[in-house]
């Protein structure tokens, strides 16, 4: 399991660092507004992978309540809903800070 993962970080790290030789001496070979987009992106990207694993968990919990005490259904499918509506938002804020950025 060891040497899976160390492949794996090191064809990471080479990945990472193809474009840094392939740029041309004395510039960045990205503008300004493409350098902002990239970091808009890279962030909403971030924000939606960890709200989809926060998802997740809530729907493995909430299952796993109703299961152990079924006649708190109702109460506990509230809570969820809640719960989801606010993770879901996170996800929300984040487009209009990259909707932001892009002006």
């Amino acid at each position: 399991m060891i040497t899976k993962k160390t492949l794996l970080l090191a064809a990471l790290f080479l990945l990472v660092a193809c474009p840094m030789f392939g740029q041309t001496p004395g510039t960045s070979g990205m503008g300004p507004g493409e350098v902002k987009f990239f970091g808009a992106m890279l962030g909403l990207g971030i924000a939606g992978g960890l709200c989809g694993i926060g998802q997740g968990k809530a729907v493995a919990g909430a299952a796993e309540a109703i299961a152990r005490n079924p006649g708190a259904a109702a109460g506990i499918r509230f809570t969820f809903i809640l719960g989801l509506v606010f993770i879901e938002t996170l996800t929300i804020y984040g487009l209009a800070i990259v909707f932001l950025y892009l002006k």
